[in-house]
């Protein structure tokens, strides 16, 4: 989907060796779905870890990429225009010797991630809210890049570091997230997420929703309708069957929540897809 300041598309790979040739436009590519081991080679630099989730990496213009993949990963790969950045830039009076975005590997940005799933959400609707929508997101995601992820967010001449935000470390934050995808189907509770992140109960909490913009439990209850989506493209399956499978307790749950938080029943999405 897209207009040519701005395309994306999902992107599933088998396991293995992909090898990603240099482009002109920067590009984010967005984990979407259960934890992968994943190695990359990109930049001069390697980087070994476990995918989860909304984790992001940002590949600057004329960079190649070499992926290995434990096992079969999916991704939402997002394309940002270079002439969408300098037109950011400019806006945002960012000077063009530091408009230059970093290489980043399986990183968070809560801002970034919201953006990228709104417009995931837009693709698989048809994009039936119209080309102004997209053009928003893209311009909402180029001015984030720019003043959080570029040489001008690391103070440009004057070398000043980021703020810290206080939201959870990022090695914390990846263990969380893997631990609920791992489980997504049993029965969470704070105390198990909170030992898996290594903090107290309250930090946790504290820490979660700074670092992705939601509680835990909203963050559970979205991954859990998502996990639901492809399962009801199996007309075979029974609504209790998804709703179990998605780690919902019961059909009713399924249904209040995609009707919630997607606008429409689980007997809707099945229909539609």
């Amino acid at each position: 989907m897209g207009a040519a300041r701005l395309t994306a598309r999902l992107q599933s790979d088998p396991a293995g060796v992909l090898l990603a040739p240099a482009r002109p436009d920067p590009v984010l590519v967005i984990h979407d779905g259960p934890p992968v081991e994943i190695s990359c080679e990109r930049g001069g630099k390697l980087h070994r870890g476990l995918s989860v989730h909304g984790d992001i990496d940002i590949i600057p213009p004329g960079i190649a990429s070499r992926w290995t993949l434990k096992k079969q990963d999916t991704a939402f790969v997002i394309r940002i225009s270079q002439d969408l950045l300098s037109d950011a830039a400019a806006e945002l009076a960012i000077d063009g010797s530091t408009a230059m975005l970093l290489n980043r590997f399986q990183m968070r940005d809560a801002k970034l991630e919201h953006l990228a799933w709104a417009l995931k959400a837009e693709m698989e609707d048809g994009c039936a809210t119209g080309d102004l929508y997209v053009e928003s997101i893209g311009w909402a995601m180029a001015c984030q890049l720019l003043t959080r992820h570029s040489l001008a967010a690391r103070g440009g001449a004057t070398g000043k570091p980021a703020a810290n935000t206080g939201a959870m470390a990022a090695f914390r934050l990846r263990r969380v997230l893997g631990y609920i995808e791992d489980n997504l189907t049993s029965e969470l509770t704070l105390g198990a997420i909170a030992a898996a992140s290594g903090l107290s109960v309250s930090h946790c909490q504290r820490a979660f929703r700074r670092a992705t913009g939601m509680s835990i439990h909203q963050y559970v209850i979205r991954r859990r309708v998502e996990r639901a989506k492809p399962l009801l493209a199996d007309e075979t399956l029974p609504l209790s069957e998804v709703a179990l499978r998605a780690g919902f307790s019961h059909q009713s749950h399924l249904a209040y929540h995609t009707r919630r938080l997607l606008g429409v029943s689980p007997m809707g999405l099945r229909k539609s897809g």
